[in-house]
Formats: C-alpha cells, structure tokens, sequence
C-alpha cells in the first residue's frame, strides 16, 4: 500500500483527524504538538486536570475559539477528510457538521419547540409539517419528548437545569450534526440529571460521533469508547477506555488516574 493509499484509508475509516496542532493565546501556547484520531459513531472522553487543553483542543474542531481576540493555530484537523482551516470555509457549515454542547445550559429565550425548530428555520425550512417532524424526533432523541410533548409552546426558561441541558442536545441534532463535541455537560447538574445526561449520550452513539470533555473519571469511564489524557498542553495517550483505566501504558496517567494529582 503507498502512502497516499494510507491516508485516504485513513481519512475514510475516521471521523476527526488532528495532525501536529499547536495552538496559543496571544504568547502562551496551550497546545502542543497535538496528534490524535477520533473513530466515527464512538464516544471519545478527554480527561485531563484543569488547564491542560482538553477544551482548547475541543473547541478547535469547530473553531470556536476564533471568538477569542489573540487565538492561533498550526497544524491540521480534518473532519472526513476535509481541513477545516482552509481558505474558504463557512463556518456556519461547519458548525452544523460539528455541533456543540456546553457545559452551562443556555437555552433561548423562547418556546421550547422554537428552540429546537430554531436551526432549521435559519436554513430556510419553513414547512410545519417539517418542522414539527425535527421537533419530535430531536425531543426523543434527547430523552426529552415525553417530558415536553405537552407543553412546545411554553418557555424552555422554565425547564429544569437538567431538562434545560437535554434541550440544547435536541437543539444541537435538529441540525443533524455528523460529530457532537460536549464540553463538560453535566458537570453544573445534580446526580439524578447527570445519569440522564449519560443515558441520553449512550443513546446517541448509534448515530454520532461524541467527543466529551469531562473531569469525572466515573463518567469517562462508564460512557467512553476510548479515552485521551492530556497533561499540560500535551497528548500523554490515548486507548480504549478499559485499558486506559485499568492498564495504562504511561505511569504519569496511572497517577491521574489513582488520584495521585489533579
């Protein structure tokens, strides 16, 4: 096999591909060097302490922080085997490719229903019929329909904190997203909203590619495919989540894991 045969096998077989990415805020880098393949229709956690550029490196598959004045990059990131960062590209595009969950909820002040119809209507879909079919089928997707199906017209301001959160999952598969990042989206909610959050997740890897960010290691561990540890702006490993937790390859990882730092 060449090795443009290898790369495209490559390209096909992977959802996100990032190649020797480096990224800074103003003079500080936070990235380096950073190289990691992310499988299609998996979970994958980054797990990592405070400030080691687990979201930085999330927040670049979608380049939301080009919102920051100062922000740069080098390096590559594919998403199926399109860069990202090339001249030209629409970044609302892009952004329906790649949706994103945050880790506070911040649905819009509006209906519930017009919350979820909001992204199609901003492509253009008018029709009801069509719209109500992506209300219902986002709502259920998110384990959310049953609580809601009763009360659309009502504000999604009144919905729990755990609800709330749901909501914007539905609001992010309304757009019908190939990859869904999720920066820490449950970590503001009790435990009773947490284990939805995490069943609604395991759910969704039928039909997506997850990427969460998470400083529970519970939750890396009993909703991950594969899991990445970051350490200082650096990739320590990545593997399958098993062997991450129970037979790491690196002992800077085995510390984190036992709780030795963090």
């Amino acid at each position: 096999m060449t090795a443009m045969e290898q790369v495209v096998n490559e390209i096909d077989a992977v959802a996100v591909i990032a190649r020797n990415v480096n990224f800074y805020y103003g003079e500080s880098q936070a990235l380096f060097d950073i190289s990691i393949n992310i499988n299609p229709k998996q979970i994958t956690a980054f797990i990592g302490p405070s400030g080691c550029g687990k979201s930085t490196l999330l927040r670049c598959f979608n380049r939301m922080n080009e919102v920051i004045l100062g922000t740069r990059i080098t390096g590559d990131i594919l998403i199926r085997g399109t860069d990202v960062y090339k001249e030209g590209t629409r970044l609302e595009t892009l952004r329906k490719r790649v949706g994103m969950v945050f880790q506070k909820s911040n649905p819009f002040p509006m209906t519930i229903y017009d919350n979820i119809a909001f992204g199609p209507r901003m492509r253009g879909l008018k029709d009801k019929a069509a719209l109500d079919e992506i209300v219902e089928r986002s709502l259920k997707q998110s384990d959310l329909w049953q609580e809601v199906k009763d009360r659309l017209n009502r504000s999604a301001m009144e919905l729990s904190g755990g609800q709330q959160q749901r909501l914007c999952i539905a609001r992010t598969l309304a757009n019908e997203p190939e990859i869904i990042l999720m920066d820490e989206p449950a970590s503001a909610l009790d435990p009773i909203s947490t284990s939805k959050i995490e069943e609604t997740i395991q759910e969704l890897r039928n039909y997506y590619t997850i990427v969460i960010v998470t400083h529970n290691l519970q939750q890396a561990a009993r909703c991950s495919d594969y899991t990445a540890f970051f350490y200082l702006g650096r990739l320590v490993e990545m593997d399958t989540t098993a062997k991450i937790f129970q037979n790491p390859s690196q002992k800077r990882t085995e510390d984190y894991i036992s709780g030795k730092f963090g």
